[in-house]
């Protein structure tokens, strides 16, 4: 057998030059078709997140409220209704003032007194089955009445709080006992706090905190509450006027704000009816923030009145009982602590940012399953 011609060799691995000429002709309209396809799914793309963002628009604003709260806005004019000697001729250590002084009306002695705007009247709440009651709590209650002598004490138990939000706010009963309300006790108690305070005005306070003195030389501002760490105040402890704007703002977002957020028992207290939520709106308030006003410390310590922990302040023994904090609260915490709060914007942002995603991904399912409906 003989060898085959190289030219008949080389000619099974040339391609003619007709296959080439039209490989050439066939790459643009290839492209131009790629092109159109890619064009296509970029508008789908934008076209479903349009649509998202517009089915989730409350949801994306009241998660950037959330988020600028930490970020930026609590700061904004913070000045203004941090309580002061300079500002307010206020002393926020107390010591100018009798442990016993249970009205604004009666001046330091040279000075004029003021009109008590804040009603006397001392709320505690007492939710759930009484054997939850710790050990100290009633201690404490009653030696916070002993130092009011003449002001209304309002104990406000299971019973009570279910009438009053039956009788006087009916628009409430999906978030206190309907199936997409409240899915802890906790949230009651907090939602509970702003209710009393909007309808009654007067203080409300913690169960686990026993007073050191009166709390009568508070009572010229309209409202007030203790600094919060790292921003924003506790719910512990608030006083304000009957009928107080703000607080009614607390009381009307509740249903704005009621979400399961970022899936977890913790967020979704703080962010709904906690310290986070309560802040929010201050921060977000459109009325007079400087008659909010937020006790905070010293130049010396500026951690004087805040209510973390089992600690000692000029108002209060703080017993530190916060038994609902799960475990994405100690998670949260101790993230906090290991990247230092200094650092926190950046996870909090991306903590944020997963959660929003997932809470639009679950809205648009549900708008587009009730249309098919």
């Amino acid at each position: 057998m003989g060898l085959l011609p190289l030219h008949h060799t080389h000619s099974h691995h040339s391609r003619s030059p007709n296959s080439k000429s039209r490989s050439r002709t066939s790459s643009p309209s290839t492209r131009r078709r790629s092109g159109i396809i890619l064009k296509r799914i970029a508008y789908f793309l934008i076209t479903v997140a349009i649509v998202g963002l517009w089915c989730a628009r409350d949801l994306v604003y009241d998660t950037y409220t959330l988020a600028a709260l930490p970020l930026f806005k609590w700061r904004q004019d913070a000045s203004t209704f941090y309580l002061s000697v300079g500002k307010d001729g206020f002393d926020v250590t107390f010591e100018s003032y009798p442990a016993n002084q249970t009205s604004a009306v009666t001046g330091l002695v040279g000075e004029e007194g003021y009109e008590d705007r804040v009603p006397g009247i001392l709320h505690h709440i007492a939710l759930g089955p009484q054997e939850n009651q710790k050990e100290g709590w009633e201690e404490a209650r009653e030696r916070c009445v002993e130092l009011h002598p003449g002001w209304e004490t309002m104990l406000w138990t299971d019973e009570k709080a279910d009438e009053l939000v039956r009788e006087h706010y009916p628009e409430m009963l999906g978030l206190w006992e309907g199936k997409d309300g409240y899915k802890y006790g906790i949230q009651r108690v907090d939602a509970l706090r702003y209710i009393v305070l909007y309808r009654y005005g007067g203080v409300i306070l913690d169960m686990d905190l026993q007073c050191k003195r009166a709390l009568g030389p508070l009572r010229r501002f309209d409202f007030v509450a203790p600094a919060a760490n790292p921003t924003g105040f506790s719910i512990g402890f608030m006083m304000a006027e009957k009928g107080n704007n703000f607080v009614g703002e607390l009381v009307t977002n509740l249903k704005r704000y009621n979400r399961h957020w970022l899936g977890l028992p913790y967020p979704t207290v703080m962010f709904s009816t906690g310290c986070h939520y309560a802040s929010t709106i201050h921060a977000f308030f459109e009325g007079d923030r400087s008659k909010l006003k937020i006790l905070g410390g010293t130049t010396d310590n500026k951690k004087l009145h805040m209510l973390s922990g089992p600690v000692n302040t000029p108002l209060f023994k703080h017993l530190g009982s916060s038994s609902w904090h799960s475990y994405d609260a100690a998670m949260i915490v101790n993230l906090g602590k290991s990247v230092g709060w200094s650092r926190w914007k950046l996870p909090i942002m991306f903590l944020f940012a997963g959660g929003l995603f997932f809470l639009i991904i679950r809205k648009v399912r549900r708008r587009v399953g009730s249309l098919k409906v």
